[in-house]
């Protein structure tokens, strides 16, 4: 319980750190674990790990910066909802969603992993290539409306995967001679270039929203047995989407 409780914490508080990612501080904390056992190693660095993607939802919410990839669409609810003077209510339900939904994605682990590690050796290019597809179509039909710019949106971020080395042949690709793009571009940067720099230049150019203040309330941070039993079907259908899109490749 000690290893799960510092592991969380931990993981919180570099997840809500724009640039600060769980991996990096898995890698710092890996050579402590070197003379852990392996139940309290694997322990330890699991609960960093999901506390730094629940983190990730505190400047998502709070100031319209995602502090990790997976709290990108918070933003889109969780701050106009925190912006409308109820920031503890969108932690609450940012959090027990968090929660019920990695419950459920665990459920999902231990019940179709090994099925899927078998069916995953069997698929060929072809078949990657209409996963790819499916996922593309997945997200032009999330897009609302407008499904011309979902698939715009989907293949521009294709695109900023293709710089670096190829995964399957370890080819240098798209990198026009530039060392710097060997690596590729990391998830995180982009997000934060996208997210995090556009809401500060909108700031500081905005001075009527620079001038508003709003008090912070942890009212409403604990979700109401009401609003569990509101929110319920939402929750589970949420949950079971999230989990279907990250098992498919590239949308992840």
């Amino acid at each position: 319980m000690a290893f799960i409780l510092t592991g969380v914490f931990s993981g919180i508080v570099v997840g809500a750190i724009p640039g600060l990612t769980g991996s990096m501080l898995i890698a710092l904390t890996l050579p402590i674990t070197f003379h852990m056992s392996p139940l309290h190693a694997t322990t330890l660095l699991v609960a960093m790990y999901v506390g730094s993607i629940a983190g990730g939802l505190i400047t998502a919410t709070l100031l319209r910066m995602p502090g990790s990839p997976a709290a990108v669409m918070t933003t889109l609810d969780g701050y106009p909802l925190a912006k409308s003077g109820q920031p503890g209510r969108a932690l609450g339900f940012g959090i027990t969603a968090s929660f019920i939904g990695s419950l459920i994605a665990w459920v999902a682990l231990a019940s179709i992993s090994e099925p899927l590690s078998e069916l995953a050796v069997r698929l060929t290019p072809f078949d990657y290539f209409a996963l790819v597809m499916m996922a593309m179509a997945l997200i032009a039909s999330v897009a609302g409306g407008d499904v011309i710019k979902g698939l715009i949106m989907g293949f521009l971020g294709m695109l900023v995967t293709f710089p670096g080395i190829d995964p399957s042949g370890g080819e240098v690709r798209l990198t026009f001679g530039a060392n710097d793009l060997i690596g590729g571009f990391k998830l995180l940067p982009v997000l934060i270039g996208i997210f995090a720099v556009s809401q500060i230049f909108a700031d500081v150019f905005d001075l009527k929203s620079r001038q508003e203040k709003v008090a912070f309330s942890s009212r409403g941070m604990f979700m109401s047995v009401r609003d569990l039993k509101q929110q319920a079907v939402n929750l589970v259908r949420s949950s079971l989407v999230g989990t279907f899109i990250g098992i498919l490749p590239g949308v992840g």
